[in-house]
């Protein structure tokens, strides 16, 4: 059974970085298509970066492109998202979540997407 676990988040001022980490556990994270989500305040979850099994990245959100960065480790069994010159509009919770299918074919509504294998989310607060 795939566990998902997450580090990195905080509080981060407008213009800063963070990088968060997704630690799979239990199965081998190559074998998973990888997305980050977020879901900001009162609002639906929402697809951020996905990485998928087979090596494509597909960037989901317009309005990070150029700042968020997603990559993998398979020698830590890891999924990582970079994100750079946060901005305000960047605050929400952010989930990794893993599915076996391609990024191109996650099928599905908020809040799961049809993915089964969630991470517990990690806040991230921009603010200054």
């Amino acid at each position: 059974q795939l566990q998902l676990v997450q580090s990195g988040g905080g509080l981060v001022q407008p213009g800063g970085s963070l990088r968060l980490s997704c630690v799979a556990s239990g199965a081998s994270i190559d074998h998973y298509t990888v997305i980050w989500f977020r879901q900001p305040p009162g609002k639906f979850r929402e697809g951020v970066e996905c990485f998928g099994k087979d090596g494509e990245i597909i960037n989901s959100a317009d309005d990070v492109k150029g700042r968020f960065t997603i990559s993998r480790d398979n020698a830590k069994n890891t999924v990582y998202l970079q994100m750079n010159s946060l901005k305000v509009v960047d605050t929400a919770v952010y989930y990794c979540a893993a599915t076996t299918v391609p990024c191109t074919e996650v099928r599905g509504g908020p809040p799961y997407y049809g993915i089964p294998y969630w991470g517990e989310g990690t806040p991230v607060t921009v603010s200054s």
